[in-house]
């Protein structure tokens, strides 16, 4: 069965709202290629990715393209990760040294990266936050 223009348009998409620096608000639905727009404030913008959204979706549908569906965010916390055996022993030379297990070592080690980077970030837009 052929899914709808009214199916797609249910589905919960990801809308992500960035203050524009000239003034207003760009808005976009990552998942939808190109699906972007914009508005003067933020209730203008919402309007007009809703517009999009049915534009994109209804034109993807005409052609006979893939619509993609929204990813769903839900997380388990568990991930399966292959590493070149080198990396490994290095990973677990490092956690040895520190006395922890390779799985602590390596959460440590992302969730610092991943802290460093988000406060870079912030440091160099405090507004965007």
């Amino acid at each position: 069965m052929a899914k709808t223009l009214e199916y797609y348009l249910s589905l919960p998409y990801k809308i992500v709202l960035h203050p524009s620096p000239e003034g207003g608000y760009a808005v976009e639905i990552p998942e939808l290629p190109g699906c972007i727009s914009q508005g003067d404030t933020v209730e203008e913008a919402m309007a007009m990715i809703e517009d999009a959204k049915r534009a994109w979706i209804a034109d993807a549908l005409e052609h006979g393209e893939p619509v993609p569906e929204p990813i769903p965010e839900e997380y388990s916390g568990r991930i399966l990760l292959r590493t070149p055996k080198s990396l490994h022993r290095r990973l677990m030379e490092r956690a040895r040294a520190e006395g922890v297990s390779l799985n602590q070592y390596i959460n440590y080690q992302l969730a610092r990266v991943v802290g460093e980077k988000l406060a870079l970030k912030e440091e160099q837009n405090p507004n965007n936050t």
